[in-house]
């Protein structure tokens, strides 16, 4: 298996060399060469099969001789022994409907599921190499917490986080910012996550830097996390046994994405739709044909609020056939104007696919209230965005809907009282957070001082 840039001017690369890189060196991101098939036997099969051996099966045909299948059962093992459920994405009744949760790991949120196999992928490709890494993360929430789970400690490694200032919850902030280890650098950025996120590209787009730094991205740009995450479409599917529609809170675009790379894989699915708070770039986008950039707003669902989603540009290369000047074209026009008007058919080749709907915190908010009212169950505002989505654009779904739980309303508690008068349960892996002592660094929105940060605080190679 190989794996190719979207904007087709970059060699191709093995997996192992996709999960230690950033971006490809022509700015776009790795994609492979061409999907994997399952036939509906073998996806058939897959019902009542653990978690674990469902991730090999998928898994093993994006890992090609990186690793042996002995090497990638070991660490698919060790990463969901760390989950507090033996079926690691369960899947639960709601109404009419089905959520599928994904909070069970370490940090209690859906990132763990990708980063807890990852991490272990990760650090086994550098011991072979006799390498190290820098890892630039740029969270608007939980992938930090998540990289940080998975990395700390590790010699060979530093973690490099950044996170807009004031902008995640408090247990979010706080399950980064209190990790004491030595090779965790948490950084409070003063902007928004997309300029987090702008900051990170701009790192790697200086190639002299990030060869000097060994520069490395675990963030969903990274293939190997929509690898991982496309299994519980399967297993999900596994279960009910029939097409569903998933709803699928979004901000950066890569978990619904998996998705997508789940269907081009064999699986069937009726419908994939985008879940977004006020910060709707995607539903726009289909609506209108126009992938328009604006200001980042705040919101109660902060993991969401991302007004550039980057593997929008993974969809958009599908869409577009594959055509790698189409999408340098595209990319360097937006990066110039923030606007990117859709070719007539790749836009419907997009809305054959995605639905997309929007609710903003006051239609969050009433959503947790009425999910409890009816059901007892707390919801965080992520998953109640989704909830409030599927209940206008997925209602007339002729298959099952699943809603994708991505976070334990415990990472939000000061929404879940505002809208239930409740506060959600401390999981035992929140125990004792709020008295732990942080530690980190603000830093303002410049590349240079950013560059400086890491020169005076990363160990050399």
């Amino acid at each position: 298996m190989r794996y190719v840039s979207t904007r087709g001017a970059s060699p191709s690369r093995s997996f192992g060399e996709v999960l230690v890189a950033g971006p490809a060196p022509d700015g776009g991101l790795y994609m492979p060469e061409s999907w994997p098939q399952f036939s509906r036997v073998e996806i058939e099969n897959f019902r009542g099969k653990k978690y674990g051996d469902v991730a090999f099966a998928v898994l093993q045909r994006f890992v090609g001789d990186s690793f042996s299948n002995d090497e990638l059962k070991t660490d698919i093992a060790a990463a969901y022994a760390t989950f507090d459920v033996p079926d690691v994405a369960p899947l639960r009744k709601l109404g009419s409907s089905y959520v599928l949760e994904l909070f069970h790991g370490p940090t209690l949120a859906f990132k763990d599921i990708a980063l807890q196999l990852l991490g272990r992928l990760f650090a086994r490709e550098l011991k072979k190499r006799g390498s190290r890494a820098t890892i630039m993360v740029a969270t608007s929430g939980d992938t930090g917490s998540a990289a940080i789970a998975t990395f700390r400690g590790q010699a060979n490694v530093d973690v490099v986080v950044l996170h807009p200032k004031g902008r995640v919850s408090d247990v979010q902030r706080l399950q980064m910012t209190t990790v004491r280890d030595a090779n965790v650098h948490n950084i409070a950025l003063e902007d928004s996550f997309d300029d987090a996120q702008n900051l990170v590209k701009a790192l790697f787009a200086d190639q002299a830097f990030a060869q000097a730094h060994h520069l490395a991205a675990v963030n969903s740009i990274n293939f190997a996390r929509i690898a991982a995450q496309c299994v519980y479409y399967f297993t999900a599917s596994a279960q009910l046994n029939r097409a569903a529609t998933f709803v699928v809170p979004t901000g950066n675009f890569g978990d619904v994405f998996a998705g997508e790379a789940a269907s081009r894989m064999g699986l069937s699915i009726e419908r994939l739709v985008i879940a977004t708070n006020a910060n709707d770039i995607l539903s726009r986008a289909l609506e209108s044909g126009t992938y328009a950039a604006g200001r980042a707003q705040a919101t109660l669902s902060p993991a969401m609020d991302i007004q550039v989603a980057s593997n929008f540009e993974r969809a958009l290369f599908e869409a577009s056939g594959r055509d790698g000047s189409r999408i340098t074209e595209a990319m360097r026009g937006f990066a110039k104007s923030g606007k990117l008007d859709i070719r007539p058919d790749a836009l419907a080749a997009l809305r054959k696919r995605y639905a997309a709907g929007r609710a903003d915190d006051n239609e969050t908010l009433a959503t947790m209230r009425s999910v409890h009212a009816e059901s007892g169950i707390l919801i965080d505002p992520h998953t109640a965005v989704a909830v409030a989505v599927a209940r206008k654009v997925a209602k007339n779904a002729i298959g099952p809907v699943v809603i994708l739980a991505t976070a334990h309303p415990a990472k939000f508690p000061e929404a879940v009282m505002r809208a239930t008068g409740r506060t959600p349960p401390l999981p035992p892996q929140l125990t004792g957070l709020l008295e732990r002592e942080e530690q980190y660094d603000i830093v303002p929105n410049d590349l240079r001082a950013l560059k400086t940060y890491i020169t005076e605080r990363i160990r050399p190679a």
